[in-house]
């Protein structure tokens, strides 16, 4: 990868990226579980909205595009946020820009970025720099905090300085060429599947709800649980994940969702059935 790609030629979009950057470092300070890094992303965004949207509508359309769930290791943020604005650019200059692609390329990367990002800075950075620095505090010198804090922390933060300049730049070329031949659309269509394939192992990894209720019939005892996975594995966590949904989509606050599903655990378990 060359300088080049690091290099923003207007004023005006470099000034914009180094506030995208600056932002980033809010993307865990708001962190749910309900949209995750949600809140963090749409107040990265604001600048590049709010500079290519001058109608109102189109500024809170565009908020509300980006305040949708995302999760991802904060570090490998820049690049995405970079690309989301070079795709927000390109929306504003071309009325046929299919707007969705924004979200679905972002959802996309967030899972694989994630990956990366978690096994270098996370799984290995991280833990060599403590060792570095833990091994310099038991023979009492402060270098050892310092050394750890400055091993981490300027690796971490370059990377995300230079992943918002490179993703905007990479992005404008990209989206210019997939535009001309109509990979664009292709790549949407394959985000979402992406995006759904990610949302449905997050079903199963994130999400516990289990029946450990015994029956016994004819002096054998039948699990319901086993039963169920042998039928269907992770069937009640899917139809919990599809119940909570519906919810939401008829204007149930999260909060109450939470509340009844803490109610019915506890009454399941006072019953005898979870």
């Amino acid at each position: 990868m060359t300088n080049q790609t690091f290099k923003v030629s207007d004023p005006q979009d470099k000034k914009m990226l180094k506030k995208v950057f600056w932002r980033t470092m809010t993307l865990s300070s708001t962190y749910n579980y309900e949209r995750m890094q949600a809140l963090g992303y749409l107040y990265t965004m604001i600048p590049v909205i709010d500079r290519y949207n001058e109608i109102k509508e189109d500024r809170i359309e565009g908020y509300k595009r980006h305040y949708e769930l995302f999760n991802t290791t904060p570090t490998m943020g820049g690049f995405i946020t970079g690309l989301s604005t070079s795709m927000e650019k390109e929306a504003a200059e071309d009325q046929n820009f299919d707007k969705s692609s924004i979200n679905a390329v972002k959802l996309s990367l967030m899972g694989p970025f994630a990956g990366i990002g978690d096994s270098i800075f996370q799984g290995s950075l991280r833990i060599i720099s403590l060792g570095i620095g833990v091994a310099l505090a038991a023979q009492g010198s402060i270098l050892g905090v310092i050394l750890h804090l400055l091993l981490y922390n300027v690796l971490a933060h370059l990377l995300r300085y230079y992943g918002v300049f490179a993703g905007y730049n990479m992005g404008t070329s990209f989206l210019k060429s997939a535009s001309e031949n109509g990979v664009l659309g292709k790549l949407t269509k394959g985000a979402g599947i992406v995006g759904l394939m990610t949302v449905g192992a997050m079903t199963c990894s994130m999400v516990s709800f289990q029946i450990p209720a015994v029956f016994k019939i004819q002096g054998s005892e039948l699990v319901v649980q086993d039963m169920l996975d042998q039928i269907f594995p992770n069937l009640l966590p899917l139809l919990l994940t599809f119940v909570c949904y519906k919810l939401l989509k008829k204007n149930v606050k999260p909060i109450w969702i939470m509340l009844g599903m803490m109610v019915v655990g506890i009454l399941g378990k006072v019953i005898g059935i979870f």
